[in-house]
């Protein structure tokens, strides 16, 4: 025996019914009375919502059951979740039985507007440097005249199709199944207000919003990389009742032509002579900051095509530490002197300032056959290419020329 059945009269169950029947009925009452099917029926929504919401708790129903409404005092009994709350729950805003989207949910707060994300090509030079670069923006800015009204002082009016929601909810029953679904107001298309024509602000045709060019200085700070961010809190879209978006700029690093990067150290490619790399010398790198490095080559140091060496603290200045700098990495092609520049005489010379020359090793029981380099003729090498590969022109047209036959006396 319960105390009273006030709850389970208003759910039309039994105070047997089992939780299974208590959601069954809650569902279908729920539909009938839900208010944008039956905006009368307000106070009924509430009072079965409220019912469910304490029936479907186990230790709630086992107090109300015993000491009826008065016992739930103690317990929680007031307004707990809302009734539209509890219904979009059960009708697919919080994973309900129906798995169909669509419960309204209440709104926290204002909106926060889209952020908007801007691409900004920086050179290798500023990034080292630093920069403050101007950019350009086109947003959408609250109309000034109207105060993003729209319309005169109470020229703007609530939708009655849609309760100023912008959206009207529909049931739609696929077999045992039911769907809720929003649909845009057609009445107000989807704003929530009407302005008459004549109301309309002139400013912005009642839009509220007119668009705007914003100039945003950018500060490229020394040693900042690819796909680094700088954001412009508040600078994005306006919008009435609607906190702005951010700007996000996204740095670009452009390619160099003389260095690559990698973090805060710089690589370069440098050609020198082959008497610098063989008893030292000088050579210049233009910087990325307007200065010239002269860099030394010691005698005897001896560079070797493809070496790398390295230059410290020449690099990169790292970010929001521009003192505390990276490496410069050098590596070394060589450029050889045209064949034929000297005489027999300097060759002498210079044989006798490098170091001995290997010398040949005869192969025990081979013959030996001395021979000489020459250069490659490229038309020779290319006609020799096309008859290894069946392709000469001398054998297309072999068999093909018009034959002469004797004469037959």
């Amino acid at each position: 025996m319960v105390k009273e059945t006030k709850y389970y009269d208003l759910l039309e169950c039994s105070p047997d019914a089992s939780e299974a029947d208590l959601k069954k009925a809650y569902r279908k009452l729920a539909l009938k009375f839900h208010p944008d099917k039956n905006p009368d029926a307000g106070d009924k929504f509430k009072d079965i919502s409220h019912a469910y919401e304490i029936l479907s708790d186990e230790h709630k129903r086992k107090v109300y059951d015993r000491y009826g409404e008065e016992g739930l005092s103690g317990e929680g009994g007031g307004p707990g979740m809302s009734p539209e709350d509890l219904f979009s729950h059960l009708f697919g805003g919080g994973g309900g039985f129906f798995g169909g989207g669509g419960g309204r949910q209440r709104p926290q707060g204002p909106l926060k507007g889209k952020d908007m994300a801007h691409a900004l090509k920086v050179s290798l030079e500023d990034l080292y440097k630093g920069k403050v670069s101007k950019l350009a923006l086109q947003k959408q800015v609250n109309c000034p005249k109207c105060d993003g009204k729209g319309g005169k002082e109470g020229a703007v009016k609530k939708c009655g199709g849609c309760q100023g929601r912008g959206f009207k909810v529909i049931m739609r029953q696929i077999g045992p199944m039911i769907q809720q679904m929003q649909q845009t107001c057609s009445e107000c298309q989807g704003e929530g207000e009407i302005i008459r024509e004549k109301d309309r602000c002139k400013g912005c045709n009642g839009k509220k919003i007119v668009p705007e060019r914003k100039i945003l200085e950018v500060f490229i700070d020394k040693g900042m990389v690819d796909g680094q961010k700088i954001t412009f809190t508040g600078e994005g879209d306006q919008a009435p009742g609607v906190i702005p978006g951010d700007v996000i700029i996204v740095i670009e690093e452009k390619q160099h032509p003389r260095f690559s990067r990698k973090g805060d150290d710089l690589y370069i490619e440098q050609t020198i002579d082959l008497a610098t790399a063989l008893v030292g010398g000088q050579f210049t790198i233009p910087h990325l900051d307007d200065r010239v490095l002269l860099v030394n080559i010691l005698p005897g140091e001896v560079i070797k095509p493809g070496d790398t060496k390295v230059i410290t603290g020449e690099g990169m200045p790292g970010y929001k530490r521009p003192f505390d700098k990276g490496n410069l990495y050098v590596t070394f092609k060589l450029e050889f002197p045209q064949p034929h520049w000297a005489d027999q005489s300097k060759f002498a010379m210079i044989e006798a300032a490098l170091p001995p020359r290997k010398p040949v090793e005869p192969v025990k029981g081979k013959e030996i056959e001395e021979v000489v380099l020459s250069a490659v003729d490229p038309m020779q090498q290319h006609a020799r290419a096309n008859h290894m590969n069946g392709g000469g022109e001398d054998d297309m047209d072999e068999g093909h020329g018009p034959q002469v036959q004797c004469a037959q006396q």
